[in-house]
């Protein structure tokens, strides 16, 4: 027990020290965890590519991760990307399949073994997307929803693969029944969350929601409970977690549940990143570093031109398809588990092992910055994407002939819908991106254009130099300083620039958007600390307390109304 500690530690202060070194460096922590673990496969004795302490909490980080993304994706949400996804997800998986089995063959691999090595290379890998995703807080956006019902369909597929070899390894006859079987299965134990979550588990939250120690506790409980279960029907915890997840999308506390689930979830992926750096170590790519290297620009160039391509004939914009493309530019861990099996079966040899070990590195490593600056590739390279875009879009919003709104409102969810409530609806513009909540705008008569603010055709299509006044309630630091830049090269109304509100977390943030030009930075704590003092000062005696509360009332009835709606 005293030597599993003693190893955590070493692991836990170097992953430590080398993330504040690429913190300092503003590279992604990702990378410093992975070299934390190639670091300690290569200089250490600590055997973590065979420690089953490691190998544990990489599948909770894992589940727990998969978890939070369940949360995330409620009823509404599938209705709305649900189609795409499975569309998408499907031609990039037939599309990449069919190139890298060709790829393979280049490079005398024969059928079997190109056919792992084409389903290695179609499939992405959930838990970095996810976690970048996250960073990036992009997880509502269309095309992060749309990444995520992607990896789902890839995750699926891969399951459904590494049960079919699992058979194969116990020595039973593989046949078109025992594959129907476990698609019956999946769409069975699916359909029975949705059921779970619609009809019973908000009940059983909603008593315990009062304490957060408890809640925290059962949410815990809940997602073991369908580890335990999923487990026993073949299929993986990681699967276990999304549907726990999902089967809680529309409680009611699931903010609650996800704020005390994140510190966590990051513990334990840490284990996950640095395992993954350790098994990196001990790889041979020796006589195959040439295929490496081409299946990586395969993997890095052409995957997101498939699903760019399959997005663009579904009717998305050029630019939500880059920025979904670019999140699947990299290989599974799934990949590695299906290259293990397959040896372990002999059904390919160390070769094929190290050429998709070996892209599996470069590509997750390179895929890391193609998402970090995902925006910045889009602005070098979107002018030439518009073969990968109809003309006919289905994306929109309000079609505002007119021209623009006096006040933009970018963001509706929670602070934007507050701020929303005191600005006229007909002096008001929304720029929202994610799918479901413009949908809600749509049906509640907003103006609004859906989008991402950080698209120049979304910017343009808001008519931001016609406005007098912008308020972006995105928390993204980069987005609200990327638009401080655009405001201040524009005209405005008779030429004066709109003045401009933006969001910050932090209190270096708050510092550094009112050197960028901010007109007022919105820091929460500060700003309603600010507006409750001021209010005490204006009427000693409270009598405003009881206008505040009536407003406030109203915004708790009208959030409700909405969570019943989407539960609906």
């Amino acid at each position: 027990m005293a030597s599993s500690v003693f190893d955590l530690a070493i692991v836990v202060l170097i992953a430590a020290g080398l993330g504040i070194i690429a913190k300092l460096l503003k590279q992604p922590t990702i990378l410093a965890y992975l070299a934390t673990g190639v670091l300690i496969g290569a200089f250490s004795s600590l055997g973590l590519e065979d420690s089953e302490t490691f190998r544990t909490f990489s599948e909770l980080g894992i589940m727990l991760l998969l978890f939070l993304v369940g949360m995330e994706i409620n009823y509404s949400s599938l209705r709305l990307v649900g189609r795409a996804s499975v569309f998408v997800g499907c031609a990039q998986i037939a599309l990449t399949f069919g190139a890298a089995y060709g790829f393979a063959g280049l490079f005398g691999f024969g059928p079997l073994a190109a056919s792992y090595i084409g389903i290695a290379f179609a499939l992405s890998s959930t838990i970095i997307v996810v976690k970048l995703l996250s960073d990036k807080k992009d997880l509502n956006s269309l095309y992060g929803k749309i990444s995520v019902g992607v990896l789902l369909v890839q995750d699926f597929a891969a399951i459904l693969i590494l049960v079919i070899l699992g058979g194969a390894s116990a020595g039973e006859s593989i046949g078109w029944e025992s594959i129907a079987l476990a698609l019956a299965e999946g769409v069975a134990l699916f359909a029975f969350m949705l059921f779970l979550g619609r009809k019973f588990l908000p009940l059983v939250f909603d008593r315990v929601a009062k304490s957060s120690e408890l809640l925290f506790l059962i949410s815990l409980a809940w997602v073991f409970l369908v580890a335990m279960a999923v487990s026993a029907i073949g299929f993986s915890i990681e699967i276990a977690g999304f549907l726990a997840g999902l089967a809680l999308a529309n409680s009611s506390e699931h903010h609650q549940i996800a704020f005390r689930i994140k510190p966590l979830r990051d513990f334990f992926l840490i284990a996950f990143f640095v395992a993954l750096g350790a098994n990196i170590a001990f790889s041979n790519f020796n006589g195959v570093l040439v295929p490496i290297l081409l299946g990586s620009l395969f993997v890095l160039l052409l995957k997101p031109l498939f699903v760019m391509a399959a997005m663009g004939l579904m009717g998305y914009r050029k630019r939500t398809g880059f920025m979904a493309g670019i999140s699947m530019a990299q290989i599974s861990e799934f990949s590695l588990v299906l290259a293990a099996l397959g040896l372990k079966l002999g059904h390919i040899d160390d070769r094929a092992v190290a050429l998709i070990t070996g892209a599996g590195v470069i590509t997750i490593t390179l895929s890391t910055y193609l998402m970090q600056w995902g925006d910045s590739l889009y602005d070098f390279v979107g002018r030439n994407l518009s073969f990968f875009e109809r003309k006919k879009s289905i994306e929109h919003g309000t079609r505002l002939e007119e021209g623009g709104k006096p006040v933009v409102l970018i963001g509706f969810h929670r602070l934007g819908e507050s701020i929303a409530l005191g600005i006229p609806r007909e002096r008001l513009l929304v720029v929202e991106f994610d799918p479901e909540i413009s949908k809600k705008l749509s049906h509640a008569g907003y103006h609004h254009v859906f989008g991402d603010i950080a698209d120049p055709d979304v910017f343009e299509a808001a008519h931001i130099k016609d406005a007098e006044l912008v308020i972006s309630t995105s928390p993204d630091f980069d987005d609200n300083a990327a638009l401080l830049g655009e405001t201040r090269r524009l005209g405005g109304v008779h030429g004066k620039k709109p003045r401009v509100v933006v969001r910050a977390e932090t209190e270096k943030e708050a510092e550094l958007l009112y050197d960028g030009g901010a007109d007022y930075v919105i820091f929460p704590h500060l700003t309603s600390g600010q507006y409750f003092g001021k209010t005490i000062a204006l009427d000693p005696e409270m009598r405003l307390l009881e206008q505040l509360k009536e407003k406030d009332l109203e915004l708790l009835r009208t959030m409700r109304t909405r969570t019943a709606h989407r539960t609906g």
